[in-house]
């Protein structure tokens, strides 16, 4: 029996994949697309999910693929509005990645951490246990698990097969989207984006490498079905309604549809089943938080569940995840349909655009935005205590390195400035760094394996309660005190 079957095996997929592996948990990903997809869907990272790159000690490779945008921080229905300078992040810019790249470089990581990956393998059906979970292949294989995570995408089938509700708004709008070859000069077709963005922002098209073009344009109408591509020919002829020439493109590299559907899981959890990424939620494109928040899910429900198969969770740890994650979703989607309401020509939208423009020139509502765009503005609800309990904890640079390093492994992290703290009775699955940071008026801080604070202080018996909500009992004969706590390791990096 697997411990984990992931269905899905794109960027949430993966990146829940690697979080597992951190934790030594068997994990099958089951993607059915025989290889990869082409098509770039997203564009780029925003600084939340840089964060969490960092955390991982991954960033790195993913900087030697992209591209560093500063001004694109927080950008809201595309107005143009400068990013907020005192961003609390030490990655204050959007990484431009294409999508395909993110994917590789995810699967890449699950792989070398020791996750198997199975293609061309499309999950038709699920039932349930009390000590597991069957999956049924598309031809007729059966797999059981102890967990499954649905990862495969709005049409999720395993949401689906559980029969959880996905309710919201249908697709009223839809695009069309592709890479292609053009016989006109970039410098016109740079003119004609420009002029056509006036009237109609959901339109676009500019440079892709490789002499390529990425171009996006309304469809004529919502398409029947999304999951067949449209054709050349609709490419063409919308181009032709909205630029008034078909542009000379020509040879598609790929093309695809997307639409301004919003709609949020009832539950992300069934039992022994669970929900992350688009099966979860989906929402218009504006803002580029998709694939954003997809990763962030992974990231906060991949410790739970290692813990969950460990048998060290705690009570009700596993349910957090949603109780935590369901309300970031519920913002996103808030968002991202404003976003969508403020790029339709009527004049109704465009009178609140102009007004949002000028409100967006103060600062705290420019902050405030950019901030629930960047990510770096959640807060989970954990309960009273300081304001910073139950945020994520910024890269904060220590005596002796920076903060993100130690959490790689994907452990609790108790930062301890004096020394005077133990964490001892959790040593296998919190580590114990005895530090200060000038950017940090804190005695003591624990720090999830997510990078969410929770807990603020210096009670030792405050923190015991703490260690023990979110990483289980102690081991007794571990509990040595300060003294002798074995936990602590040396803060150098």
């Amino acid at each position: 029996m697997v411990d984990v079957i992931i269905a899905g095996g794109g960027p949430t997929g993966m990146m829940l994949a690697a979080e597992l592996r951190l934790h030594d948990v068997d994990v099958l990903v089951l993607e059915r697309d025989e290889a990869p997809h082409p098509a770039v869907r997203s564009l780029g990272l925003h600084p939340r999910s840089i964060e969490i790159l960092d955390q991982r000690g991954l960033l790195e490779r993913f900087l030697a693929h992209g591209q560093r945008y500063p001004g694109a921080v927080g950008h809201f229905a595309a107005i143009d509005s400068p990013a907020p300078p005192d961003l609390d992040t030490t990655h204050r810019y959007v990484l431009g990645i294409p999508q395909p790249v993110t994917d590789r470089l995810l699967a890449e990581r699950a792989v070398e951490l020791g996750a198997r990956v199975r293609r061309g393998c499309e999950v038709t059906g699920v039932a349930q246990d009390e000590d597991g979970v069957d999956v049924t292949l598309a031809d007729a294989t059966r797999l059981r698990s102890r967990w499954l995570v649905g990862c495969d995408g709005g049409r999720s089938r395993v949401r689906r097969s559980l029969g959880i509700g996905f309710p919201g708004e249908p697709a009223t709008t839809e695009w069309v989207l592709g890479e292609v070859r053009s016989t006109t000069p970039p410098d016109e077709l740079a003119r004609v984006s420009a002029a056509v963005r006036e009237q109609h922002r959901g339109f676009g098209i500019g440079p892709a490498g490789d002499g390529l073009h990425r171009v996006v344009v309304p469809a004529a109408s919502v398409a029947e079905d999304r999951t067949v591509p449209p054709t050349l020919e609709e490419l063409r002829t919308q181009l032709r309604a909205y630029a008034g020439s078909d542009l000379g493109v020509h040879s598609p590299r790929w093309l695809t549809r997307f639409g301004d559907a919003t709609r949020l899981a009832e539950r992300y959890r069934a039992g022994r089943v669970l929900l992350a990424g688009d099966a979860a939620h989906v929402h218009p494109p504006l803002g580029g938080q998709g694939l954003n928040l997809g990763i962030q899910d992974a990231v906060n429900l991949g410790w739970k569940l290692a813990a969950a198969v460990a048998g060290w969770a705690p009570a009700g740890l596993l349910d957090t995840y949603a109780t935590e994650r369901r309300p970031v979703a519920q913002d996103v989607l808030t968002l991202t349909r404003a976003q969508s309401e403020l790029l339709l020509p009527e004049p109704g939208p465009q009178a609140v655009r102009r007004l949002l423009t000028e409100l967006m020139r103060l600062e705290d509502v420019n902050r405030l935005l950019a901030e629930r765009i960047a990510g770096t503005a959640i807060r989970y609800d954990l309960g009273p205590g300081p304001d910073l309990v139950g945020r994520r904890l910024r890269d904060v640079r220590l005596s002796r390195g920076q903060v993100y390093a130690l959490l790689h492994d994907g452990r609790g992290l108790l930062l301890d400035r004096d020394g005077t703290l133990s964490a001892a009775g959790w040593a296998d699955r919190v580590d114990h760094v005895v530090d200060r940071s000038e950017e940090l008026d804190a005695p003591g801080v624990l720090v999830r394996p997510d990078g969410h604070v929770a807990w603020f202080g210096d009670d030792q018996e405050e923190l015991h309660a703490s260690l023990a909500r979110w990483f289980g009992a102690a081991e007794p004969r571990q509990d040595r005190g300060a003294a002798g706590d074995q936990s602590i390791r040396p803060a150098t990096m």
